[in-house]
């Protein structure tokens, strides 16, 4: 692997999906454009997805057009079912990420189908963009433990990891969709499907309920893992996921990553006006420990030196 790490930035969507307060198209797109000033070049600012279960997102359709362009910039839209990969495909994203927990109680509250049901489901998505020259992204939700059911045995999300990519996704990512797990799960997960599949086709997505989000991000890169979602200010939540918290901050997952010698390309300090937008537009305090640990410096005269 080279010294070059991805960070996928989802705090417009999954960041946004379970906010009390609806934040509005114009702000949305003002915080996208923000975050791609600060370098960021990965981006999942939306899901079609009913409106009625998450109104966040309804408006999908909207935001789209507003989003920035530019060459190298690459953005997903998650869908749910058949219905809403069309609407992305309509729309134009080139990458759409499929969710697929790992019990049927998750799978049941989350997507209304069986575990089974919800595979077929992600497969029947994957074969339509294959047709349709659409990359995939399929979610192995719950990866670490089960909001309903707790802890999952360590073959359960290894095994449906090999059945999406039976199926022909493009990548998995693997999902502590509650902030659950931990670095040994991670590496006991991870290590046999990197040695199978390579360590490229994978993303991780990590949740900070437990407050090890940044150990965990680390077991990942320690294997080899260079792909990461994040959270600006560690927004984020799960409708469907009692007791989960926000995503790994954003600014800090750039942190960790550029201090231990990969590059991202993101400007910690730029982050800080898109961290400041989003506090506003949700009307909650944010921001990840580096952030806090750079005011800390500016309020005694200090210059913060992160590197």
């Amino acid at each position: 692997m080279s010294d070059q790490a991805i960070i996928n930035e989802v705090g417009l969507r999954d960041g946004l999906q379970n906010q009390p307060i609806t934040v509005d198209t114009d702000t949305k797109a003002r915080l996208a454009e923000l975050l791609v000033e600060a370098g960021m070049r990965y981006l999942e600012p939306v899901s079609f997805v009913s409106p009625k279960a998450i109104p966040q997102m309804a408006d999908a359709a909207a935001l789209t057009p507003l989003l920035p362009q530019g060459k190298g910039l690459h953005y997903t839209a998650l869908v749910p079912n058949l219905k809403g990969y069309q609407l992305a495909r309509d729309a134009g994203y080139p990458t759409v990420a499929l969710v697929l927990s790992t019990t049927d109680s998750f799978n049941e509250r989350n997507l209304r189908m069986s575990l089974e049901q919800a595979a077929q489901s992600c497969e029947a998505i994957i074969a339509a963009a294959k047709e349709d020259g659409v990359a995939t992204r399929t979610y192995i939700s719950g990866a670490f433990a089960c909001p309903y059911d707790g802890t999952v045995p360590v073959s359960l999300p290894q095994q449906l990891t090999e059945r999406m990519f039976a199926a022909g996704s493009d990548e998995v990512a693997i999902a502590d969709t509650i902030g659950a797990g931990n670095p040994q799960q991670m590496k006991d997960i991870m290590a046999p499907l990197i040695r199978e599949f390579g360590a490229d086709r994978f993303y991780v997505h990590l949740h900070d309920t437990r407050g090890l989000a940044a150990a965990m991000a680390w077991a990942a890169a320690d294997l080899g893992v260079r792909r990461f979602d994040a959270s600006i200010g560690g927004l984020g939540g799960c409708p469907f996921a009692p007791g989960a918290t926000g995503n790994m901050a954003t600014e800090d997952l750039v942190y960790l990553l550029e201090s231990a010698g990969l590059d991202t390309g993101i400007d910690v300090e730029k982050l800080r006006a898109a961290v400041a937008l989003a506090q506003q537009a949700t009307q909650r305090p944010l921001g990840g420990r580096i952030l806090s640990w750079m005011e800390s410096q500016e309020k005694q005269g200090k210059t913060p030196c992160l590197w």
